[in-house]
C-alpha cells in the first residue's frame, strides 16, 4: 500500500490493492483490511471518494519495517562516491553531503566535529520573481549556508532585469570568498547602468546574512531541490521548510540532539523536534570514533519520499565518515 503511493503519488483504491499479485484476499476483504488501519490511523484519505494515503503514523510502521528488514539497496551506489575521501575535513563534509543529495535526490546535511578554518565561498545565486513587484534572492556558498531574501519594489520589476541579475551575479561573484571586499566591488561595478546598479546594490544585501554565518560547522547541500518541480507538490509548506534551514542553529541542535544514538533516527511529520519541519521526514545517522559519536549526517525530504534508499544511503555515508574520521585521528 505505502509503496504503492510512493510510486504513483496519488491516493491508492482498495480495488487497486486487491489486483496486486501478492495479495490473496478477496476485494471485500482488501476493503475490510484498508478500513481498519484507517481506524488504527495508519491510513487517511483527501476525500470521501479517493483512495487512501500513508498518515505519519503509517510511514513510522513502514519505516520500521524497513529497517527491522535491513534492506539496503542504494549502498553500492553511495559507496562509490564516498570511498575516496582522503582530504582535509571540511573537503570531506563537501564531499558527503553533495553524494548524499545526488544519490537521493534530496537535501543533505551533515555536522562537523568542529568548525572548519578555511572560508566559505559563494557557490550559486537564485534570482527568482515571486510577483510584479516582488523578488526573492537565495544565495548558497560552498559550506552549504544558505541566505533568502525577499524584496518588495514599489512598482513592478522587469523580468528581463530579474534573468539578467541572476547571470550576473553568477557570473561575477561565484566563487569569491563570503564577505570578501571583491564582492561589494562587484555589486557597484560603475559599467552597469542606473538601474541595473541599483537593482543589483538592493539585492547585495542577502550576502550579508551568509557572512555572519561562515564558519559554522553544519553543511547542506541540495537546497535548491526544494523548488523543483518534483519536490514541489509534496512540500505544501516549502517556505516553512526553507525558513527552518536557514536557521542553522536550530538545525544543529537538532542533529545534536541525536548525538548519542547508534543506528539511524528519523523523525517523520509530527514527530520532527523543529516545528517548521513537521511537514517533512529527517533521516539522519551518527559517524564517529568506537568511543565516541563526533556529528551526525542526514537528508531532509517530503512525507512521500523513497525511504529505503534515504535510509541505506544515510547509512553508508555515516559509515564512510566514520572511515574517514580514523585516518584523521590516528594520522
Amino acid at each position: 500500500m505505502v509503496d504503492a503511493y510512493l510510486t504513483s503519488a496519488r491516493p491508492v483504491p482498495s480495488k487497486e490493492v486487491a489486483e496486486l499479485p501478492e495479495i490473496e484476499w478477496a476485494p471485500s476483504t482488501v476493503r475490510a483490511e484498508l478500513a481498519a488501519l484507517e481506524a488504527a490511523g495508519f491510513l487517511t484519505h483527501p476525500h470521501t471518494s479517493a483512495g487512501r494515503i500513508p498518515t505519519d503514523t503509517g510511514y513510522r510502521r513502514y519505516v520500521d519495517a524497513l529497517l527491522a528488514a535491513g534492506t539496503t539497496p542504494a549502498e553500492s551506489r553511495l559507496e562509490m562516491q564516498l570511498s575516496q575521501l582522503r582530504r582535509e575535513v571540511e573537503e570531506a563534509m563537501r564531499e558527503t553531503t553533495a553524494a548524499l543529495a545526488r544519490v537521493t535526490d534530496l537535501v543533505a546535511m551533515a555536522t562537523a566535529p568542529a568548525p572548519s578554518a578555511a572560508a566559505a565561498t559563494i557557490h550559486r545565486v537564485e534570482v527568482l520573481q515571486l510577483a510584479p513587484n516582488r523578488v526573492v534572492v537565495i544565495a548558497i556558498a560552498s559550506s552549504g549556508d544558505v541566505a533568502r531574501r525577499v524584496f518588495e519594489f514599489d512598482r513592478p520589476v522587469d523580468r528581463g532585469l530579474v534573468a539578467w541579475a541572476s547571470s550576473y551575479l553568477n557570473e561575477s561573484i561565484s566563487g569569491l570568498g563570503v564577505g570578501a571586499r571583491m564582492i561589494a566591488t562587484r555589486l557597484t561595478d560603475p559599467e552597469l547602468g542606473r538601474s541595473e546598479a541599483e537593482f543589483v546594490g538592493t539585492l547585495g544585501t542577502a550576502f550579508t546574512e551568509l557572512e555572519r554565518d561562515a564558519g559554522a560547522d553544519l553543511y547542506v547541500d541540495g537546497a535548491s531541490r526544494l523548488l523543483s518541480e518534483q519536490h514541489l507538490p509534496d512540500l505544501p509548506r516549502a517556505d516553512e521548510l526553507m525558513t527552518a534551514l536557514e536557521r542553522r542553529a536550530d538545525v544543529l541542535r537538532m542533529l545534536r540532539s541525536s548525538i548519542d544514538e547508534s543506528s539511524v533516527f528519523l523523525w517523520i511529520g509530527g514527530e520532527n523536534p523543529q516545528p517548521e519541519l513537521r511537514s517533512v521526514s529527517v533521516i539522519g545517522a551518527n559517524y564517529g570514533l568506537a568511543h565516541r559519536n563526533l556529528g551526525a549526517v542526514g537528508v531532509v525530504g517530503p512525507l512521500r519520499m523513497d525511504y529505503a534508499t534515504a535510509i541505506a544511503s544515510v547509512r553508508v555515508a555515516a559509515r564512510e565518515l566514520s572511515r574517514y574520521f580514523e585516518t584523521v585521528y590516528d594520522g
